[in-house]
Order: structure tokens, then sequence, then C-alpha cells
């Protein structure tokens, strides 16, 4: 645990009682803070009672008034589409509002730092697609290197259920529009910035607002090194922003199917092969198709991303070349569940959008897509360009019926469950092709959630080639 700096014998508010919010009380609480606690739902409250914490109704007027500081969990709106009751009366009284990444960055050095020989680094990563996978590769490579390191926020433990700092240790955040848009305090060492594409749009009252959280990060967090994808204009205009022009090596632009030139610093991918390149020289390349857990041009935009700051932190190519083909991926996003008679499975349940499963759908020449769920308006008729590699679709889900009506000419299957899509795109599958769950739907319907869906997924699998 990092107790909260700053807060010893002050009241202090955390409205939101999930994972961030009952390790911020504990972080608080620790710092010396007087905690008053509350969540609107009846479970995330009697959870806390168990851990031994009073609950405080900040809903009712008084509820915050008395406070120094009110902290909120990330999923709670404070601005758009409209501010929480509690937040909203937080601003009127002029209480600073944070969250437990602000907190983060505010006790996360100490004196103890004083003693180390070399300071630890914090490394933050958001965007749209692909924060998760560049997070995990990071810490990969950085633990099978050798380095000390941990790994949190929007991923693994929350930042302040962390460890304290160890001498030379690297932190690995990965942070969404969500944690970025109301720190207080942001100071990364390193920042990468995958991509954008519309996502979140009510939360932010539209792009430039989701642009603008994301931007925070860099603009607010002034960052030492910079990575940055330029494959979208919103990466090229931050990377403009950063940058005093392209000698400047404190930004490393990076890219998935263009050739970077005359940037001081660049890693970009150009069919398969991943090549970095330093005031006009090449500094190394790599072979990334035979990296199972990468696979597609989004995986090795990741890739890119994760060479960049691994370079940043001294590590050699060859270390982080070696780390590539240990990555094991993360489970739900183009995880490889098995393989029988030349046919691959793999679960990307993750892909709960189209831009998700667009990825997916190019990262394979022949597919037996398992698709469907609770759509999200449009469907899946953006899907278009990117359906040349499906063999046959096999639907799933409330949006079965729907995204059977986009399919235009691919082949199709009305599956309903899970059970019935995975046997018979198992049937059917011949050499050489992949059956891939990427749904580009919600799983709400049928699932409590993508994971559980995935979960299904891979059970299915596992038992059909007896590893079950």
């Amino acid at each position: 645990m990092i107790p909260v700096q700053g807060v010893a014998g002050k009241k202090v508010a955390v409205l939101g009682l999930g994972r961030s919010g009952l390790a911020a009380a504990r972080a608080l609480q620790a710092g010396g803070a007087e905690v008053l606690l509350w969540d609107d739902g009846e479970a995330a409250r009697a959870k806390a009672e168990a851990e031994g914490f009073t609950l405080t109704d900040l809903i009712r007027r008084g509820g915050v008034e008395s406070c120094a500081m009110l902290v909120t969990s990330p999923g709670i709106p404070h601005l758009y589409p409209a501010p929480h009751p509690v937040i909203a009366r937080a601003l009127e009284l002029g209480i600073p509002v944070d969250n437990d990444i602000g907190l983060f960055f505010r006790s996360y050095a100490t004196e103890d730092w004083d003693d180390f020989g070399q300071a630890p680094k914090v490394v933050c990563i958001t965007g749209s697609n692909g924060k998760s996978t560049t997070t995990a590769l990071i810490h990969h490579i950085l633990e099978v290197s050798g380095r000390p390191c941990q790994m949190g926020g929007n991923i693994g433990r929350g930042v302040l259920d962390l460890d304290p700092a160890r001498d030379n240790e690297v932190v690995v955040l990965e942070l969404s529009s969500y944690q970025t848009e109301l720190a207080r305090a942001l100071t990364p060492d390193v920042a990468v910035f995958t991509n954008l594409s519309p996502d979140h749009i009510d939360r932010h009252n539209g792009m430039g607002g989701y642009f603008a959280a994301k931007r925070r990060l860099f603009a607010e967090g002034g960052p030492d090194r910079a990575v940055v994808g330029v494959d979208e204009a919103e990466g090229r205009y931050l990377a403009g922003q950063l940058a005093e022009g392209p000698g400047d090596d404190r930004v490393i632009r990076i890219s998935s199917g263009q050739r970077l030139e005359g940037f001081a610093w660049t890693v970009f991918a150009r069919k398969g092969f991943l090549s970095e390149w330093r005031h006009g020289k090449q500094a190394a390349s790599v072979d990334l198709r035979g990296v199972a857990a990468l696979p597609g041009a989004h995986n090795h935009q990741n890739a890119c991303a994760a060479w960049a700051v691994c370079r940043t932190l001294g590590l050699a190519p060859k270390q982080i070349e070696a780390a590539f083909q240990s990555f094991a991926g993360l489970p739900h996003r183009s995880q490889v569940v098995g393989e029988r008679a030349g046919v691959r499975f793999v679960n990307d349940s993750k892909a709960t959008n189209v831009d998700s499963a667009a990825q997916a759908l190019r990262a394979y020449p022949a597919i037996r897509w398992i698709a469907g769920g609770q759509g999200k308006e449009g469907g899946i008729a953006a899907l278009a360009p990117d359906m040349g590699s499906v063999v046959k679709a096999y639907l799933i889900g409330a949006s079965a019926a729907e995204f059977a009506g986009q399919l235009g000419d691919v082949p199709f299957e009305i599956c309903g469950d899970m059970a019935t899509a995975v046997a018979r795109a198992a049937e059917e599958a011949q050499a050489g092709e992949v059956v891939l769950l990427s749904p580009a739907a919600a799983s709400f319907d049928q699932y409590a959630n993508f994971e559980k869906r995935g979960e299904d997924f891979t059970a299915r699998v596992k038992a059909l080639l007896g590893q079950g």
C-alpha cells in the first residue's frame, strides 16, 4: 500500500467503493486521514462495512461540507453528462475533487528515495485501443529483463494498492480517460499515447473532450519522454504540440503501417517488421511475424510502443526482442486458446465494439467468425471493408438477426449461443483457418461481462480439444 501524503488529521470523503475506492480509503487512513465513505450501491456498501469501514451518506446535506477533499471513483460522472450530486455539491463549495491517480502521484515519492542508487520511474499508457496489451507487454519485458517493476491502474492492481517504491523500480500504469481527466496530479516520467477512436463520447461531451482528457497526461503531466502513435490526426497534433521540432528526441513517434522519416527518434512497423530509427540511422530491426501473442497491425503498434518505452529505460534491443517471444498475451485479447489439425482458436472477447473487432478481422487470413451479443448503434455495418477474410460468421446473442442482415455476401449461421457457435465453427473449419471470437458487441445479454463470455468460449474450446 502507498499511504497518501498530506492528509494527516484531515477529513476526506470517498465516493464509490469499488476496487479503486476501497484502496483509496485504506491508503487515506494509512496517511492519517479521517475517511467518510459512501457508495450508491448496497452491495458495495456492505463490502466496505465488512472491512470495518463506517459509512456516511454523503448525498444528504452536510455530508461533504466539513471535508477537506472528495475522492471519487473513475466511473462516476463529474461533469458530463451530469455530475453526481455529491460531486456537484463539493464543486459548489470549492472542495477539491480528486481520484486515486492524483493521490498516487502526490504520494509515491518519499524521503526513502534519497537512499536509492537510481530513482524509480513511472510509465503511463493511455489511448483508445491497445492500452492493456501495451502495459502488460512493457511490464513483461521489464520483468524478464530483471528490472524491478509493478503494474497497475486500469489493469492489475489499483495504484494505491501497489507496494512502496524500490531502488531503480519502474511502475507501469494503464490509465483511462476517466482517470486522466480528473487527477489533480499527473507527473509520469514516460507517457504513451497509443491511438484515438470514438469512445465514451457521452462522458466527455464529444470527441474533443475525449481527446482533451487523454492529452492532460502530456500537457499537464510534462513527461521526460513521450511516445506518441501518429496514425491518426490527434496523435500527429499531440506530437507536434510536445516537440520543439522534428529533431526533438524527447518525442518518439510510433506507427503501424507507415515509414516515419525526418524525425529524431521513431519506431514503426511495416509488413511485420519493427524498425527503430534515430537521427536518420536504423538502430534496430525485429521480425514480429512469428510472435504468436502479437498478431496483426494493431498489436504491431503495441509492440512499437513497448519497444520505445523500454529503449528509453535503457534496455538493449536483444533483451526486448527475446521478451517479445515469451509474451503470452492477455486473456480475451487475441488470446490463442488452442490448436487442432491446423485450426487455431482465438479468444478476442474484449472486442466489444466495431473498432476493436476490425483489428482482429485484419489480423488473420481465413476466419470462422463468432460474433454478436448486445449490439451497439449501427451494428456491424462499418465492418464491411474488413470482412474479406471471413469464411463464415456464426452469430450469437440478441443482435444475431441484425448482424446477419449486415454481412453482405458473407455466409452465416445463426447459432444463438456460444456452445452451438463453437461446435459448428470447429466442425467446419479447415487447416490454416482461425476460429475467432471477436463479438463486436457487449456481452450483457448473455453474460455478466466480456470476461465471462471469453471464459465460456475458452472452456468450450478446451473441452473440444480434450483439455477441459
